[in-house]
């Protein structure tokens, strides 16, 4: 049990100075979430890098706190969090209904859904925090580095090479991929070859953020991409071509195959793995919530003043009223949306049932995502698998009413709202996978936790006004594969689309049914394989993984699997070291700059390309046979060169 002794002594928590930093901090970690979303379907916990660069800057103030640093993670990493919006909204695009990202609309959305998550899982805490002996290991991690830092000498030196850890290999990501754009190294590369009867490719990008993923995700992650990467592209994908045609366009044959056929195979196993998520842990929430109901009676029979100040949490009147309040706001944007479409013909049924779901959906959504982050951390939380049965509700619950198929322009009007009613639940997936991991940092450094709960509101709120600007200039950009005049450059979006796909399938009438029953199928015998190697206590394969492995990309995803071995080599030498908590982090730190740094310039080139009108302004040269092998050589290069610098780093004493 924490103590409240650090607010015993009056040490400065929730201040001004701490929301600025953590706002600032928002507009870095929230735009580089948002590029890499966008471009390979994943999200990276903001929390321990929020927390050293917070530790260092306020070093320079001698009122600085842990409990300030502790607000400044828990604000930055709320909106990085809430970046995985962007899974869902990017599909309005990809449909045609939006050209652009209306702002006040989208951020509106965005706040809404994201308060609605705070204020959901804050009846949890006292059932999955501090109720409970779930592992919590970003949250466990961000105490660690907040404690290490807190005042001692060897706490200064361990911020300042952390701090050195992630600008070093930020400015070489950044850097690599600068020098790529200017096509003197290639970016990526791709063949495509007969496999048997049909056809398949090989692809990868030379993206040191795919690294930093790997290493961030762990061996068991980077295993089951890798597994599932095998299954779709030497299993469906050549299935599913043959046989391919003397003289064909190979590349046109496998691109379109993978497109239209395998990534639903994977949807299907995502799916699976999703529900069987969510039926392990139902007996756990349950029993955790009827702990914090039967915890809220006794505050009420007049014991609430026994409670330290760690343990207390928004009054419980605020939580239910701020929720009963937000369906008005809410009610009026799904109004708003639904003018144009055949919902505007006698919209109020549609909207009182659909904000129903949205209070039925948040409940659940709220404890399962909760859960999983507790359980596995909020960055491996398969929170897109959440996403996915969200969209399936609503757009069954519109098929149940309107039915699918006919008109193309209705189909695209409720397509349109089924993926608006999604966002709005997403918000509060996304929230509160993060906001128990925050609150269990909180717990052992000694926070208040309604204070968290207030960082954490400001947080959403700086989130939902960052993450629509920054969208609209990476549509602007570059677009997103699959919309409207979309180039060769548009991002690949793979949530989004795949979420408006089955969307689109459901209301349109034109979903294969039969690919998801097979990726159903994959899933169920991943789930097995799973359930037997857990039993045996031997490396698990989270079907969810395979499930991305078989939705994504091979060019997105191979080397995540190859990070995941470096990071998991890496590891093992941490644990021989004399400090080996240490050593561990340092490599967590140096994989989140590798993210940082090219999501970064990611955002960045997408505004010169706006400005330019280009969509290689950095281009030097034409291609080159050339360019690929050397790509090899110099990616091989730096990283080994920035594992030997960490590893110096991680190893030397401190003093």
């Amino acid at each position: 049990m924490t103590t409240d002794k650090p607010q015993a002594s009056g040490m400065a928590e929730l201040t001004l100075r701490g929301v600025i930093l953590g706002a600032l901090i928002t507009l870095i970690f929230t735009a580089a979430n948002v590029y890499l979303g966008l471009k390979i379907g994943l999200t990276f916990a903001t929390s321990i890098p929020a927390a050293v660069i917070s530790m260092a800057i306020l070093r320079l103030f001698a009122t600085g706190t842990i409990l300030e640093n502790n607000i400044v993670q828990t604000i930055a990493s709320a909106a990085g969090t809430l970046s995985a919006i962007i899974f869902v909204l990017p599909g309005l695009v990809m449909i045609g209904w939006w050209q652009g990202f209306p702002y006040w609309l989208s951020a509106c959305t965005i706040a809404l859904g994201g308060i609605l998550g705070v204020m959901y899982s804050v009846p949890l805490r006292r059932a999955l925090v501090t109720g409970s002996d779930l592992p919590y290991p970003e949250g466990v991690a961000a105490a660690e580095v907040l404690k290490v830092g807190a005042g001692s000498r060897a706490g200064a030196e361990e911020n300042k090479r952390g701090l050195s850890a992630i600008l070093l290999s930020a400015v070489a990501a950044a850097s690599f991929t600068i020098i790529a754009k200017t096509r003197l190294i290639a970016e990526e590369a791709a063949t495509f070859f007969r496999f048997g009867t049909g056809a398949t490719s090989m692809s990868t990008s030379f993206s040191m953020a795919l690294i930093g993923v790997g290493h961030l995700v762990g061996l068991s992650v980077g295993v089951a991409m890798f597994v599932g990467l095998v299954i779709s592209w030497f299993g469906i994908v050549p299935f599913l071509t043959a046989p391919v045609p003397a003289g064909a366009d190979l590349a046109t044959i496998v691109g379109d195959t993978f497109r239209t056929k395998a990534r639903f195979i994977g949807a299907g196993t995502i799916g699976v793995a999703a529900i069987w998520t969510l039926l392990k842990i139902l007996g756990p929430i349950i029993g955790g919530i009827r702990s914090a109901l039967v915890a809220n009676a006794t505050r009420k029979a007049g014991n609430a003043g026994l409670l330290q100040l760690t343990e207390r949490d928004l009054p419980i009147s605020i939580v239910f009223g701020t929720i009963i309040a937000s369906m008005l706001p809410i009610g009026v944007l799904l109004w708003i949306f639904a003018q144009g479409g055949p919902i505007a013909a006698n919209p109020a049924p549609v909207i009182a049932l659909t904000l129903a779901y949205v209070l039925v959906a948040g409940i659940v959504i709220a404890s399962v995502c909760g859960y999983m982050a507790g359980l596995i951390g909020a960055s491996n939380s398969p929170i897109s698998g959440v996403g996915i049965l969200a969209v399936l509700g609503a757009s069954l619950m519109l098929a149940a009413i309107y039915g699918s198929g006919g008109d193309p322009d209705r189909a695209q009007a409720l397509v349109a709202y089924a993926l608006f009613t999604t966002a709005i639940v997403f918000g509060i997936a996304t929230i509160s996978n993060d906001n128990l991991q925050d609150l269990k940092t909180g717990q052992l450094v000694g926070a208040t936790p309604w204070k968290q709960q207030l960082a954490l509101i400001l947080g959403v709120l700086f989130g939902s006004l960052v993450i629509p600007p920054v969208l609209d200039l990476l549509n602007s950009a570059f677009g997103f594969a699959g919309a409207p005049g979309a180039g060769a450059n548009a991002l690949p979006a793979p949530q989004a689309a795949l979420i408006s796909a089955l969307a689109k399938g459901v209301l349109g009438g034109d979903l294969d049914w039969g690919l998801i029953g097979i990726g159903a199928g994959i899933g169920a015998v991943v789930v097995l394989a799973d359930e037997l190697l857990g039993k045996a206590g031997k490396l698990r394969l989270p079907p969810l993984a395979v499930g991305m492995g078989i939705y994504l990309p091979m060019a997105l995803t191979l080397l995540i699997p190859v990070g995941a071995l470096i990071g998991h080599l890496y590891n093992r030498w941490a644990l021989r070291q004399s400090n080996p908590e240490f050593a561990e982090r340092m490599g967590v730190l140096m994989a989140t700059g590798f993210i940082v740094g090219e999501s970064l310039f990611g955002v960045a080139f997408a505004g010169i390309v706006a400005a330019t009108d280009s969509d290689t302004p950095l281009a030097l040269v034409g291609e080159s046979h050339w360019a690929v092998p050397l790509a090899i050589l110099i990616f091989a290069g730096v990283i080994a060169g920035l594992y030997a610098r960490l590893r110096h780093w991680a190893s030397a004493p401190l003093t």
